[in-house]
């Protein structure tokens, strides 16, 4: 039986392959084994950020031709206390009881630049959220607890050489078109919307139309989609389980503490992971209370964003490396998002 295995690994920057290297070692980890690589980057998060690029560039250098085939999911930005990391997931073969954490990847085909913000890009990573949850063995969408996406976005250049209309000329905003539909993508493959939904809704702008198990980043190093699907099936053994939670807003830890005590974390399991999505309420409040985060001309909210979540999650968790993405275009109700907590069975 397949059985999930993960390293949760900090980093002193973007190509620093040191904790890597030394697992591997170790005999800690196995390259061959490895499906998919999560990680948090010190750059802006925004068009420009590089730091993605470099640091999966350092990986597939360190990794070699066991680089081949690995989803790498770069995230930019560790604003306020987040520190960098990443994380490592391996699929091993061994007996043992189930049910337990499963992990299925799928690569999309690139698209053009044409396509990203549109329909076409909500059906292409329908087609591959689908093929990596067939791909994990998990039996029912329920049993999906969280979809990490790395989308593409538009650049001068790529806008340019389009071969058609594209869906904005504002390359930053084409961020949050193309996680946007990155995001009801994966609704629609889990069914928490149906194809006339997804045909019907204007990305990025009805905020009424959510996903709660999607979380997209978009970067410039790629024109397809990275994908990495995370569930419990009985088909897969190991320690490792998974839940999700949605916070309704920036400061709902009352959700993410609901999804520790389902998996028993401090009592049976100890806490592994956290995955989290995290963006300014539109209303430019928070229960009440007047936000500043859309008004910083200086500073991009979705930066503003990730700090804060980041120290209400930190807080409760009682550590800084913690995977929070921002820009949640679709990804929960607005102003909130989904988490994913992956945490180890002690008992």
């Amino acid at each position: 039986m397949p059985r999930a295995r993960i390293h949760r690994i900090a980093t002193s920057g973007p190509d620093d392959t040191s904790g890597l290297r030394d697992l591997i070692e170790t005999g800690a980890l196995e390259p061959s084994k490895l499906v998919a690589i999560l990680g948090k980057t010190e750059g802006n998060g925004c068009v420009n950020d590089f730091t993605r690029a470099f640091a999966v560039k350092a990986l597939k250098q360190e990794l070699g031709s066991a680089a081949e085939g690995v989803s790498m999911v770069m995230s930019g930005g560790t604003e306020g206390g987040l520190s960098p990391h990443i994380v490592t997931f391996e699929v091993l073969d061994e007996n043992g009881p189930g049910a337990a954490m499963a992990i299925g990847a799928a690569i999309s085909r690139d698209l053009k630049a044409h396509e990203i913000g549109t329909f076409i890009q909500i059906e292409c990573v329908a087609e591959a959220v689908n093929e990596a949850i067939k791909t994990a063995g998990i039996s029912a969408a329920d049993d999906v607890h969280f979809i990490q996406i790395k989308c593409p976005l538009l650049t001068a250049d790529r806008i340019a050489e389009a071969e058609g209309p594209v869906a904005t000329t504002d390359t930053l905003k084409s961020m949050g078109l193309s996680r946007g539909a990155s995001a009801l993508g994966v609704a629609l493959a889990l069914g928490e919307i149906d194809i006339a939904t997804a045909k019907t809704t204007k990305i990025g702008v009805d905020a009424n139309v959510w996903s709660g198990r999607a979380s997209t980043s978009a970067g410039i190093e790629l024109m397809g989609h990275e994908i990495v699907v995370l569930g419990m099936s009985s088909n897969w053994t190991g320690p490792l389980i998974v839940d999700h939670a949605v916070m309704t807003d920036a400061i709902d830890t009352a959700s993410v503490t609901a999804s520790l005590d389902r998996l028993n974390v401090g009592e049976h399991a100890k806490l592994r992971a956290i995955f989290a999505k995290a963006e300014a309420s539109s209303n430019g409040r928070i229960r009440g209370d007047r936000h500043t985060m859309l008004d910083d001309s200086d500073i991009s909210s979705t930066r503003h964003a990730r700090a804060f979540v980041g120290g209400a999650l930190a807080g409760l968790t009682g550590g800084c490396d913690i995977y929070v993405s921002g820009g949640a275009e679709h990804q929960g109700p607005d102003g909130g998002g989904p988490v994913a907590v992956i945490a180890e069975r002690t008992c």
